[in-house]
């Protein structure tokens, strides 16, 4: 770990009456996970804060300063945990100005000096390097072993007609390394629908805001008839209960936080690979592969036994470490 500034709040650690911590990002949905999973398992419950800097400031970000903002303002906290392009100049700043008080956690990869922070945390696939850098292969979660036994109870009478096994089936769609055509989703549904029939499997089935209403549409024609349920939008999403309630898990290859939430619950995951795909997606599925956590999808289910991956205690335990130690290297 790189040197740190003395660390003088009467709050050492999270564990301590008194102890602050923010989360701060620009609202997108990832990184917010991202931030509250890590805060979580550390045992705090942060205050949430969301920047939305305008023009100049957003294109310039990270490199730039920090927009004027009202609420991004002392006392500052024991912990921040930053996540995105434009939380990086808002953690730079609160960094600087609290004099060494607040331990400033960067999320992914910041674009800058990994030294402009006291810890940073990136995907693997990443390749990001330095001596506060921690990576690992899959990414920070909410998802606890408590929630997911919750969940799987909160589900189970809308699930207790369908047979095992039990298959959660998890797509996402569109994005800007994948795409997600009406074909791919026929061949999808084609696919599932032939699962069904082979394996007498129970099918759970949750489409995201990216999949699309066409791709969406033309699934559950494919499963009409079949033992699945899918989610219709309304209410709360069931993806939770269904990992919770699954025998194995099928996911689409366009969402890290997907394949690592599945690959949390130490049950067998096969990966859809969409069309696209990046050098980063690439390095993060055969590191999947390598892993045991998951397999691609070849259009069958496989038992086997799995490593479970929880990236979200790993990166906790290490920012917990990283605060104890700055605390005893603090002049007395």
């Amino acid at each position: 770990m790189t040197e740190n500034p003395p660390y003088p709040s009467g709050a050492t650690s999270p564990g301590r009456e008194g102890f602050t911590c923010w989360v701060l990002t620009s609202g997108i949905a990832g990184c917010e996970v991202q931030t509250l999973g890590v805060a979580e398992a550390l045992g705090l419950a942060p205050t949430v804060k969301r920047v939305a800097p305008g023009a100049p400031y957003r294109w310039i970000a990270p490199w730039g300063p920090a927009a004027p903002d009202a609420s991004i303002a002392p006392p500052w906290p024991d912990l921040l945990i930053a996540a995105g392009r434009q939380s990086v100049p808002y953690a730079r700043m609160i960094r600087k100005r609290a004099g060494g008080k607040t331990f400033v956690v960067m999320l992914q990869d910041p674009r800058v000096s990994p030294t402009q922070f006291d810890f940073v945390w990136a995907p693997a696939h990443d390749r990001l390097e330095g001596e506060n850098v921690l990576s690992t292969l899959t990414s920070p979660h909410r998802l606890t072993r408590e929630k997911l036994a919750a969940e799987a109870a909160r589900i189970a009478p809308a699930v207790a007609h369908l047979p095992h096994p039990r298959i959660a089936v998890l797509l996402g769609g569109k994005s800007r390394a994948y795409t997600f055509s009406k074909d791919a989703a026929a061949r999808i549904g084609t696919q599932l629908a032939d699962l069904a029939d082979r394996f007498h499997a129970g099918l759970m089935v949750t489409p995201s805001r990216r999949t699309g209403a066409a791709q969406t549409r033309i699934v559950r024609e494919k499963l009409d008839g079949k033992a699945a349920i899918m989610w219709d939008g309304t209410g709360e999403n069931p993806y939770f209960g269904f990992l919770g309630q699954a025998d194995a898990i099928i996911v689409t290859s366009d969402s890290v936080n997907m394949i690592g939430e599945a690959a949390f619950t130490g049950k067998p995951v096969h990966v859809i690979e969409l069309e696209g795909g990046s050098p980063k997606f690439r390095r993060f599925l055969d590191g999947i592969y390598a892993s045991g956590a998951a397999r691609p999808f070849a259009g069958t289910l496989e038992s086997r036994a799995c490593t479970a991956l929880d990236a979200t205690s790993e990166i906790a335990d290490a920012i917990r470490h990283a605060l104890e130690t700055r605390h005893r290297s603090a002049p007395r």
